[in-house]
């Protein structure tokens, strides 16, 4: 198995949760409050959809808008991988997490208690929900279909990837390509490469690396594309997916129910474009997290329900964490 730009393994994800706790940045666990009734400090933990070393920015209007309703001082997190994420949230030391809908399926299957606060859309007046492409450059006429991904170096992003991983899974066993989602099937039909992020997986297929792969639709048509690191038309799109549940913000429900309650206004009325530039947190298109949203709608548990069935179909382990 070949990992391109892979990222450190989830114990780092692990011992930079563990430090945040030791260094006291869990409000949460010290039983002081702001006057709003919230922790001193708020974690909130995410990973990169793309290859940054400063995720961080990407979630500035986030942490503004949170600081602001809250009285809290927002720590934030940007752990190595999904399941530094989840582990985090299990252990107490994560308030709050951005998690594609894979991961936030998982999470609760490893017994993270947690409530969704809200999911991301692309634009204002858009349901929440995305796609998976399967990608290939334009000038390779050997790849049309995910039938031709048989016996090819295929570039996946993150086995706890929900559009990188889970649903091109379940794609290729609708295909017949893989009997399952197991690692020992896949590298069977193919040379499986995890790129450790969506960009990096449609630059190793732009480059030649990888033959054909997957990454998530905006990052391929809209997000590479204004970086100027690819051009229009360079990649061609051969599978799209089913609409997939959206990335989702969740709290940690040992912040109880009046504060989970607030913060679920919070992020379904504050968290938004409009908003935030009337209240001068941001200006310009003012785009949130690095899957660049418009706002948060709302979301509830069972909008994952799609997620979870997938995980029936392609029996990947990686659905048990």
């Amino acid at each position: 198995m070949i990992n391109v730009n892979r990222r450190v393994g989830a114990a780092a994800a692990l011992l930079c949760a563990t430090a945040l706790v030791a260094a006291g940045c869990s409000g949460s666990d010290t039983g002081a409050t702001t006057a709003q009734g919230f922790p001193e400090t708020l974690t909130l933990a995410a990973i990169p959809a793309e290859n940054s070393t400063d995720l961080k920015s990407s979630y500035g209007p986030v942490i503004e808008r949170l600081q602001r309703e809250t009285g809290a001082k927002v720590e934030f997190v940007q752990a190595s991988d999904y399941a530094g994420v989840v582990e985090g949230l299990i252990a107490g030391n994560v308030d709050l997490a951005f998690f594609g809908p894979f991961a936030y399926v998982v999470a609760g299957i490893n017994g993270a208690k947690m409530t969704p606060l809200g999911a991301v859309v692309k634009n204002e007046g858009t349901p929440p929900g995305y796609q998976s492409y399967g990608i290939a450059r334009a000038d390779n006429a050997a790849v049309n279909g995910l039938a031709d991904y048989k016996g090819k170096k295929v570039c996946f992003v993150d086995p706890g990837s929900t559009s990188g991983f889970l649903y091109p899974t379940a794609g290729l066993i609708e295909k017949g390509v893989i009997a399952s989602g197991s690692e020992a099937d896949i590298s069977a039909a193919m040379t499986p490469i995890y790129a450790g992020g969506h960009d990096a997986s449609a630059l190793a297929v732009k480059s030649g690396s990888c033959d054909a792969g997957f990454a998530f639709d905006t990052m391929v048509d809209k997000t590479m594309i204004d970086k100027g690191d690819l051009k229009p038309g360079e990649l061609k799109t051969v599978w799209k997916s089913e609409t997939i549940a959206g990335s989702v913000f969740a709290a940690n429900n040992k912040l109880g129910t009046a504060a989970i309650d607030r913060l679920r206004t919070v992020f379904t009325e504050g968290m938004n474009a409009k908003a935030f530039q009337a209240d001068g947190i941001c200006s310009d298109e003012c785009r949130i997290t690095d899957e660049r949203a418009w706002g948060v709608v709302p979301a509830q548990d069972s909008d994952y329900n799609g997620v979870r069935h997938v995980c029936e179909v392609t029996g990947s382990k990686k659905c048990k964490g």
